[in-house]
């Protein structure tokens, strides 16, 4: 004590300060300690705000420049534009990192390399993280992950979605195996809330290496293009390691991400066309798990009669016509929210509203594939399906399907097992499902597509509908096999077969109904259903075929 307060004038003021207090002096030294606690205020608060400006700056102007060249927004300025205004509170704004290795100690940034916190999106709260790229390329050190995991425990605790906007150079390599233990710490809690809060992800910069996987279990990710990067091993290692020449955009940009792999199921053109999109699809999300789908006024009548449907089904069942159609007459107002609209095209699945309720719509797409189930289209609906169920949304379903996707291919690749999950997931649900079958409904994919067998709550045809094991033709060649006439057999077989009664007869279909007043049946059904109680058998989890 006595050479700390030789050496500063604090350090003596503060000593005098204490002795005083502890020998309880006179009125004038209780009055001069008074001044000094106010001095003292007076500075911590000067000292408060300098920091906090530092906070606000991250990694400095220069920096801050290359990130507007780069036609990207700093991590501040996408909080502002997601979030509703002066809504976003901040977390943790002063934490820094405890690094020491490779002269890090001198190297510090008020708040580190990412903000957190909570606010407002169209006055729903949620709670988010923005990576800021200014500061060491975003990178991700042990107090970048404690500000991430303190944001995602309060979300848990009180119910509610979490976004992330990502953009990261991966982990810290200065603080070697600490920088690894904050991902997997990250990464726990993404399985914890896997199902409990809706979890997003948005990818505006880069994410490489381990810092892949927390977008990967989140529910949705979504990417910006030419700015944005998702792989696990740069061009550089690649190239070393397997001597391909790919560039970052070939190997994990946003196109190869929404249409090869499947692995982000969304793109926007840039920064602020994201984040207003994520408003607008916040919106169609519950807080969590314990609420119910979310409802919002509508002035579209929910017995709209849409008479162009009637004829939108060609009379060649061979011709193609697009399932969309269907979608965006049922749904209120035209809006759709499409999830992955350009990976397995064959199957469509995003969000509408029916009433006002929110719900969530699966069709196959006879303009792809012929509307066939192939192993993409299989886990793109399986994993839509179960994150509905999981968070108490209705599920829609419009059959025309004619099948499995056959070949070599498709079974080397595993169809069995993949498409499996998409039975799976359907079979689990226990949210309201209607299903319509607008015309082909084959085979095993008939059941597949929440068939009445899979617990469907109601389930329609149109007059255009076909159910049956196989296509007429294909049918006949077996079961007429060498004999003549085959014309007649195959005409046949369509009059018995090629039609909604033997489903309808047998109580398989509830209803033959006007494809003209679908929205009015639906909106009706969920009315009905709104109070459905359904309970699996109690279980730990089930062994989905993954």
């Amino acid at each position: 004590m006595l050479s700390f307060c030789k050496a500063t004038s604090f350090g003596k003021t503060f000593c005098s300060f204490t002795r005083g207090v502890s020998a309880k002096t006179s009125k004038a030294s209780q009055i001069e300690n008074g001044f000094f606690v106010r001095t003292c205020s007076v500075g911590v608060l000067q000292r408060i705000e300098e920091k906090r400006e530092e906070a606000l700056i991250g990694g400095g102007q220069k920096r801050i420049d290359n990130q507007h060249r780069k036609g990207k927004l700093t991590a501040r300025e996408r909080i502002k534009l997601l979030c509703d205004p002066e809504s976003f509170v901040e977390y943790d704004m002063f934490m820094e990192h405890n690094c020491t290795e490779f002269g890090m100690e001198n190297q510090k940034f008020t708040g580190d390399s990412v903000v957190t916190g909570q606010g407002a999106i169209n006055g729903r709260l949620c709670f988010l993280f923005s990576q800021d790229f200014t500061v060491f390329g975003g990178s991700l050190s042990s107090a970048h992950a404690r500000k991430i995991c303190k944001v995602m425990d309060k979300a848990m605790l009180v119910g509610a979605p979490v976004i992330g906007l990502n953009d990261s150079g991966g982990a810290r390599i200065q603080e070697g195996v600490e920088s690894l233990a904050g991902y997997a710490d990250i990464f726990q809690r993404n399985v914890m809330a896997s199902g409990v809060i809706p979890q997003i992800s948005l990818v505006m910069g880069p994410c490489a290496g381990g810092a892949v996987y927390s977008p990967a279990i989140t529910d949705f990710t979504f990417m910006v293009k030419d700015t944005s990067y998702l792989f696990i091993t740069g061009p550089d290692v690649v190239k070393t390691v397997t001597q391909e020449d790919v560039t970052q955009e070939e190997l994990g940009g946003a196109k190869t991400h929404t249409s090869v792999s499947g692995v982000a199921c969304g793109t926007f053109e840039n920064d602020v066309e994201a984040l207003a999109t994520m408003r607008d699809f916040f919106d169609f999300l519950p807080l969590n798990n314990a609420n119910p789908s979310p409802i919002r006024e509508s002035d579209d009548p929910c017995d709209r009669i849409i008479p162009n449907l009637d004829t939108l089904v060609p009379f060649d069942s061979t011709k193609a016509y697009d399932i969309l159609d269907v979608i965006y007459s049922i749904a209120d107002d035209g809006e759709f929210f499409e999830i992955s609209p350009d990976y397995a095209k064959n199957i469509v699945v995003g969000f509408a509203r029916m009433n006002g309720r929110t719900v969530g719509i699966v069709g196959n797409q006879p303009t792809e594939a012929a509307g066939c189930l192939d192993i993409n289209a299989s886990v793109k609906g399986a994993r839509f399906v179960r994150f509905c169920d999981a968070f108490n949304i209705p599920i829609i379903t419009f059959v025309d399907v004619p099948g499995f996707l056959p070949g070599t291919r498709q079974e080397h690749g595993g169809i069995i097992r993949h498409g499996a999950k998409l039975l799976f997931a359907y079979a689990e649900a226990t949210v309201p499902k209607i299903t319509v079958i607008t015309r082909k409904a084959y085979g095993g994919a008939y059941d597949v597509m929440s068939s009445k067998h899979l617990r469907g709550d109601f389930n329609y045809a149109w007059p255009t509908a076909e159910v049956a094991v196989m296509g007429a033709k294909g049918a006949v060649s077996i079961i007429f096999r060498g004999k003549e006439n085959i014309e007649k057999y195959e005409a046949e077989y369509l009059d018995r077969f090629a039609n909604p009664f033997p489903a309808a007869t047998r109580g398989f279909v509830d209803d033959i109904i006007k494809p003209h007043i679908t929205r009015k049946r639906i909106c009706r059904d969920l009315e009905v259903l709104a109070t459905k109680k359904l309970h699996n058998p109690w279980k730990k989890h089930g062994n989905i075929p993954l």
